[in-house]
Parts: structure tokens; sequence; C-alpha cells
């Protein structure tokens, strides 16, 4: 007996002049875990006249995860930081009670040819931590913990799982993990996982339940006790989730809170520019037009 409860295609998004995979939230679940927000970007191809430029934008109520597969980005913040972010290596921004950033080409690769490729992760506070001072951190590819068995292998990108601890500074319970075979196994990692579960299946293919599911996809589990599964050779998938949290989230836009007040508050910020700005940055990305109330998670 199969233990998917839903299969999530990824679907196109436009992020301003730059076409992604949209992945989370989806109508029929809109959070799993603490992870609320997923985007597959790329791969792509810049010629030496376009780059990607995302202008300075507001968030609330969140922890943004990105991670490259390819190519560079540099981070910068109301905070003051600026970094370059490079592939293996994890950006781990805390909004809390607000924080405004925007994300670019880096200046040496601007006139030349390149590539883009990773995940745009976005990872919802918990309740009693909405408001706290936002914060950011790099963590380098070398300290992500890494290892092998046989011809898997496993990067813990954040969180905790398999009696490890990924050094990015999460505020609940959860987990990112990268797994690549190069021959075909069974992976039987229940045990090891909590919570609420998704596989997001990048390269190759896996079976399950008698299926054979390709890429671009999300499995959402049952039961992430009993995850069990064939990885394909050639393969690399995203296991990701943790404990859900006992309150509805509502998202709109770049915010993220417990009520939908929080975010009508986060809304009236940012029309009147109240929000603390990025130094050296002069653009900034409008607030959308919006209809009604922001929608709820649940």
């Amino acid at each position: 007996m199969s233990n998917i409860g839903l299969i999530i295609e990824e679907r196109p998004a436009d992020i301003g002049h730059f076409m992604v995979g949209r992945l989370l939230p989806f109508r029929g679940k809109r959070m799993v875990g603490p992870y609320i927000f997923i985007d597959h970007m790329g791969p792509a191809v810049l010629s030496d006249h376009e780059n990607f430029d995302v202008p300075p934008h507001p968030h609330i109520g969140l922890s943004t995860l990105t991670y490259l597969l390819d190519g560079a980005i540099t981070h910068r913040d109301s905070l003051g930081t600026v970094m370059e972010i490079n592939p293996g290596a994890v950006n781990w921004m805390t909004a809390g009670k607000g924080i405004v950033h925007s994300e670019r080409t880096p200046e040496y690769l601007r006139t030349s040819d390149k590539h883009l490729h990773g995940l745009q992760i976005w990872v919802a506070l918990p309740k009693d931590m909405e408001d706290m001072e936002p914060t950011f951190h790099h963590v380098e590819a070398k300290d992500i913990p890494s290892w092998k068995e046989g011809d898997v292998s496993f990067r813990l990108i954040a969180g905790e799982a398999f009696g490890r601890k990924s050094p990015v500074p999460t505020y609940s319970k959860q987990y990112f993990i990268e797994i690549h075979s190069t021959s075909k196994q069974t992976l039987s990692i229940g045990h090891e996982i909590f919570g609420e579960s998704g596989m997001y299946i990048l390269d190759g293919s896996i079976e399950e339940g008698g299926e054979v599911y390709e890429p671009r996809h999300v499995l959402v589990a049952k039961d992430a006790s009993l995850c069990s599964f064939t990885i394909n050779p050639n393969t690399t998938i995203y296991i990701f989730g943790g404990d859900p949290f006992p309150e509805e989230r509502f998202i709109y836009w770049n915010f993220v809170a417990s009520s939908a007040e929080r975010i009508e508050a986060a809304k009236e910020r940012w029309l009147k520019q109240e929000f603390v700005p990025v130094p050296g940055e002069t653009e900034f990305v409008p607030l959308p037009e919006s209809k009604g109330r922001p929608a709820s998670t649940s």
C-alpha cells in the first residue's frame, strides 16, 4: 500500500522577469511541517546582458533558506549584510518582526554568460518568535553535515535528522535533507524523520507503492514514520518537513504570520516605507494590489 498522500506538480511562476517552479504553497497542502514556500529556480542560462535582479522587498514571520546548485547570488539586507552565496552553501535569513533584502547577480558576472539553479525556501517561525529581531547567517558548503552510505550521499542542509544537526540556526523541529544515489537502492528512513514529510524529486526517479515518480514533483507522505522507497540511479531528492504548528498561518506576498492583522500591519508599513532600508539600494518592489484578506494556510 502506498504511503503517498498527495502529489504536487511543479507549477510555473514569474517572480519578476525570471520564471521559477512553484512547489509550495499548494491549494491541497499549504504547509509541510513548518515549510510554507518552496520555489525551484532554473536551471537557467543567462546571457551577458541578462541578470538575476530582485530589488529590495520585505519579509515578516519567517526564515528564508537559499540553496544553490549552480551559479551565484549576492544577498544584501537591511542589517547591512552583503553576502555572496555559491553552490552547496546556505543563506539563512530570519525576518522576525521585519527585514528587507535584495538578491542580484554579483557584479563580476553581470557582463558574462552565466547559469543559475537552486531552491528558495521559506520556513514559518513559531508564534512566540514572530516578533524576534531579524538575523542573517551564512553557512559554507564545507560546514554542512555530509556523509555516504554505500552509493548514497546525504547532506543535512537544515534541522536535525539521522542523529546529526545542521549548523543552520533553525527555530522549530524540522529537517531539509539532500539525498543522491548513483545506483538503485531501497531506502527506509521513516525512523530517522518525524512530523509531516515531503519529498521533492530534482533529477532521476523514485519508486513507491508500485508507481514510478519523476522529476519536478513533491510527494507528501501519509505517515513520515513509514517512509520507504526505491531510489533509482543518478537520482537527487530532497526530504523536508518537521513538526507542524498548532496554529494556522496566513501568507500574503512576502509576509507570513499567525494572524491576518499582523499581515495588514506589515502591508501598511511597507506602503509607508517604514521598514529599515537596504544600504546602497535605491529601488524597491511595490506592494502588489490585493483583493480581500490574505489567504489562510489552513
